[in-house]
């Protein structure tokens, strides 16, 4: 098969999942390997919003440039579905790993489990979630390199759907690597990602998955209720330790487990050695390897104390002319005294509208950022121009998928349009929510949860206790505190909500059955 007239793919896949598909192939174009993976739309109905997720996620992966990411070569759609080509990686999956060869040493399992934290601290710093991080989306190259494989298949949840599941009922992901927060409510953040590398290393030191059962619904049951094992009784040759990490990886509660990725990538690198020879994966040790040469040279950056002193005395160049005066600057119009005018924001504004058309986020960002903030030193921040590009450049970091920036630029909008025009305008209270939103998306459960009870009642008194706005505010509460852990709080606001729904809408209304299945699953007994 060829698509695009360049790629030349395998006769069949070599792998299959819930959100794509993976063919090996070769670029004609530029005589080179490659392997292409196709998205596959849920109920395999084509979804435009799927899709344009799928594009912005894949330029996010393609800007995550670290040697633990396949880079990313070229995007495009064949017959109606959106494809990624990448670097096809040479070695074997974790999962092959294990398989083959049962428990892993230790040093190996931290080894692996370090270098995963790295590309990890990486992607949540470019508010990336892997989201289906497991022992098959991990190779082990021939140099003993690990690559992460996947990012970008799976498209990123709006607040709005964290409690969407698919027709068949079940959320997306895989039983055995899936966060209590992630199967309950399909919430993913850095910490759903930390689970996940929590299963996978216990994975790696027992040669057992952490839960299994004869049914998703069972291995579910588990991750929501069930406490792990302590490795130490399967296997006694673990560190205390290495333990008592793997148990604080395996919390429940999202924000009981470690802080980050460089917390973790930390603790495991004392137990990280004795990394020897795995017979018929690794090179053997006379072999070059350049990748380990060149991490080996980056591994002394700013760690060697005494380093020889210079040969002689590094001095500057003895200038040769007169130093050269700056240019006066331009005469300004007394409007863009200390910045632009109208009609140069509006040109900015027009620019970043044509690359926001072809879903360009991030040039439409870089192009906004660049204007804000002189226009707001010329014309102030309340002005109409202004503020129509503060949201639109919010908007963009948002489908940029940059949550980290987006999120203070939504909230510092919101605080100003409330101060000119009052905290119950339509753009405040829009601002708010998204703000909320990117915090909830960073992982920030706590700080999305105190907005939203603030927005609720603002909203409540704007729009009233009844309407939709309002009713959706309390559902998306519900949803945080269930995904934050906080059952009995979610509980309450659940019921409470299903008694409204139900009071406006009847008993059988999609909206009201909704909350009432949440809540059946709340009050289902815990199996122990």
């Amino acid at each position: 098969m060829l698509i695009n007239g360049r790629y030349e793919l395998d006769d069949l896949p070599i792998g299959r999942g819930g959100m794509g598909e993976v063919w090996l192939g070769h670029d004609t174009k530029l005589d080179r390997h490659v392997a292409v993976k196709f998205i596959r739309f849920p109920n395999g109905e084509q979804d435009k919003d799927y899709i344009r997720r799928f594009v912005r996620e894949s330029r996010i992966t393609a800007r995550l440039e670290h040697p633990g990411v396949p880079a990313v070569y070229d995007v495009g759609s064949h017959e109606g579905r959106p494809y990624l080509v990448m670097q096809r990686i040479q070695g074997i999956s974790l999962a092959d790993l294990v398989a083959e060869q049962g428990a892993l040493p230790i040093g190996w399992a931290a080894g692996i489990a370090a270098q995963v934290c790295a590309v990890l601290a990486a992607a949540h710093q470019a508010s990336l979630v892997h989201r289906d991080l497991k022992p098959s989306n991990l190779m082990l190259q021939p140099d003993g390199a690990v690559k992460v494989l996947d990012f970008g298949l799976a498209a990123a949840p709006t607040l709005a759907d964290f409690s969407k599941i698919t027709a068949t009922g079940l959320p997306p992901g895989t039983p055995a690597y899936m966060a209590p927060e992630q199967i309950e409510t399909n919430i993913s953040g850095p910490a759903t990602d930390l689970y996940a590398l929590g299963c996978t290393l216990h994975e790696m030191l027992t040669g057992e998955r952490l839960f299994s059962g004869s049914t998703s619904y069972d291995v579910w049951s588990k991750q929501v209720s069930h406490k792990p094992l302590p490795v130490r009784g399967v296997r006694d040759d673990v560190p205390v330790g290495l333990e008592d990490l793997l148990l604080h990886l395996l919390q429940k509660k999202p924000e009981d487990r470690p802080v980050s990725a460089q917390v973790v990538f930390d603790r495991l690198l004392p137990f990280a050695i004795g990394l020897g020879p795995i017979p018929g994966v690794l090179d053997g040790v006379s072999t070059v390897s350049p990748t380990r040469m060149y991490g080996s040279m980056l591994a002394r950056v700013f760690t060697s104390a005494s380093a020889p002193p210079p040969a002689g005395p590094i001095l500057p160049p003895a200038p040769t002319t007169e130093p050269v005066k700056p240019p006066a600057p331009p005469q300004r119009r007394p409007d863009e005294a200390s910045g632009i005018g109208h009609s140069d924001l509006r040109h900015a504004r027009a620019e970043a509208s044509r690359l926001v058309g072809s879903s360009r986020y991030g040039q439409a960002a870089e192009v906004l950022a660049a204007a804000v903030a002189p226009a707001i030193n010329a014309l102030g921040e309340a002005d109409d121009d202004v503020v129509g590009a503060r949201r639109e450049l919010a908007d963009a970091l948002f489908e940029e998928g940059d949550y980290r920036r987006a999120a203070p630029a939504y909230e510092n909008l919101a605080q100003d349009v409330a101060r000119e025009q009052g905290p119950r305008v339509d753009l405040a209270l829009h601002c708010r929510l998204r703000g909320a939103t990117c915090r909830a998306l960073l992982g920030e459960t706590s700080e999305a949860l105190r907005q939203l009870d603030a927005l609720v009642r603002d909203e409540t008194e704007a729009f009233g206790a009844d309407h939709s706005r309002t009713l959706e505010l309390r559902r998306q509460i519900g949803l945080l505190q269930l995904g934050a852990g906080q059952r009995h709080a979610a509980e309450q606001t659940l019921t409470r909500l299903l008694a409204d729904q139900t009071r406006l809408r009847g008993a059988t209304h999609p909206s009201a059955q909704e909350i009432a299945d949440l809540l059946s699953g709340l009050r289902r007994p815990k199996s122990r």
